[in-house]
């Protein structure tokens, strides 16, 4: 899958991004804190980047990527004693610059990272 234009990922964030990336922050992170449906929450928390901007994660364009993540359980502690507060605050006071000029770049590159915020996974590879 190839990345989408910088146009449509630009007309995206400005129809359908800005406001929709707040909402399934916080959605995923309810889910999160149950444990039936914390992985649902953590598969939407590491799809946030895709519903701010479109942006496609770096291991579905190439798997070779994909091998330098951390391993499940390092993930899975990381995520019980640190990621799923750190990941509330840090989503949040993102979406919040993403209502701003000034603040969006840095909203945008918080964003990119929240899923290695909240559970050391790299959207990026």
């Amino acid at each position: 899958m190839t990345q989408r234009s910088l146009l449509v990922r630009a007309l995206w964030f400005l129809v359908i991004g800005w406001w929709a990336t707040p909402i399934v922050i916080n959605f995923a992170w309810l889910l999160t804190v149950t444990i039936v449906l914390a992985p649902i929450g953590i598969k939407l928390i590491n799809l946030v980047p895709t519903v701010l901007t479109l942006a496609e994660p770096r291991t579905f364009t190439n798997p070779e990527l994909a091998r330098g993540q951390h391993s499940l359980v390092v993930r899975a502690l990381y995520f019980v004693f640190i990621g799923w507060w750190l990941s509330f605050f840090w989503a949040n006071l993102a979406a919040l610059l993403a209502v701003t000029i000034i603040g969006l770049p840095i909203a945008i590159w918080m964003i990119n990272r929240l899923p290695f915020v909240t559970s050391l996974y790299r959207f990026h590879g």
